[in-house]
């Protein structure tokens, strides 16, 4: 693979942020309805939250004292008294919501006015490990991993987790982690999977990127390999995989790159893939419609569009030129 300059890519990410701009600290998460009438164009929490994301990805994050503190009053005065953050239209799960509010305000070095008070019950011994063991395994594992994951981040994030807690928390997650595929919950043979396996990658990302973030080992990286790397194979590549905004590419990418962190095994294999990968996603970018896009007119969505390229350029060391090295979030903090 070819080094490539993104540059252009990067500007047209920064001037989509700029027109989804409603004020200082506050952006919408869409330009323009959609056939139902189902969008809120006003202020809404994923798009102050995502643009805070996006721009700090692309080293444009504000700077200036008066600009942060009112995104940060922004993103704070979205919080629910109960210590949720709610999205206006409902396409998230409050969980997801409120974890992606609060990853939001790290980035400013800030959080949430109020715990959530209602989970502290989770605190106390076998609370979380029975919540984690009702969560919706065997048909919904993706979406379920919002709950799964965000209430480890909002526990974090506001400071209601203890250390404790926290390892408990990973424990559980070594204990059900599936000795064929290396996702969770596992092993999947004996739960009676409903769901198409791509979900449980999705929803293993979630659980991936609280393990990074805490420096926690995965107990089968190579079988996270092997699974990613089949499913490219065999499913992935023969679609419009890489076409598209949205978080299904840095799901995949993020499984894979991470989990070849903690082992050598197929390097030659993951390198080939990611290329291939890279291109077809370059290829995207570069042919884009920015003015007519769905994917990108959700600021949601261009969010996980960015991730994508950002891991992709921390990996593929020299192939991804840009006038300022992009940086994941997650990096700095889980959820996104």
């Amino acid at each position: 693979m070819k080094p490539v300059d993104i540059t252009s890519v990067v500007d047209h990410i920064r001037e989509t942020v700029q027109s989804h701009r409603l004020g200082v600290g506050s952006y919408a998460r869409w330009l323009w309805q959609d056939k139902k009438n189902t969008r809120n164009l006003d202020e809404d929490e994923y798009g102050c939250a995502d643009a805070m994301n996006i721009l700090y990805t692309i080293s444009d994050f504000p700077r200036d004292v008066v600009e942060r503190a009112a995104c940060v009053e922004h993103l704070q005065a979205m919080q629910a008294a109960d210590g949720f953050f709610r999205s206006k239209d409902g396409h998230h799960h409050y969980f997801h919501t409120t974890a992606h509010c609060s990853a939001a305000l790290e980035l400013f070095d800030a959080a949430p006015l109020r715990q959530p008070t209602e989970l502290s019950e989770l605190l106390q011994p076998v609370k979380l490990e029975a919540f984690l063991e009702q969560l919706d395994w065997n048909h919904d594992p993706w979406d379920e991993s919002h709950k799964g994951a965000g209430l480890y981040v909002f526990m974090n994030m506001t400071g209601m987790a203890t250390p404790e807690w926290n390892m408990r928390y990973f424990k559980w997650l070594w204990d059900n982690t599936d000795p064929e595929t290396g996702f969770w919950r596992g092993p999947l043979a004996k739960i009676d999977s409903k769901a198409p396996l791509f979900h449980y990658l999705a929803g293993s990302f979630h659980y991936l990127f609280n393990h990074e973030y805490a420096h926690m080992p995965l107990r089968y990286p190579e079988k996270v390999i092997d699974t990613c790397l089949d499913l490219y194979d065999n499913d992935l590549s023969k679609r419009n995989f890489g076409r598209g905004a949205g978080f299904s590419e840095i799901d995949w990418v993020f499984c894979l790159t991470r989990a070849s962190r903690q082992t050598a095994h197929r390097f030659d294999d993951i390198r080939d893939r990611l290329e291939r990968f890279a291109e077809t996603n370059l290829d995207w970018w570069f042919h884009l419609d920015w003015a007519k896009d769905e994917g990108v007119n959700d600021m949601h969505c261009l969010f996980g569009a960015v991730c994508t390229l950002a891991e992709l350029q921390q990996t593929l060391k020299g192939k991804f030129l840009s006038a300022k090295p992009l940086r994941l979030v997650l990096d700095r903090r889980p959820f996104i």
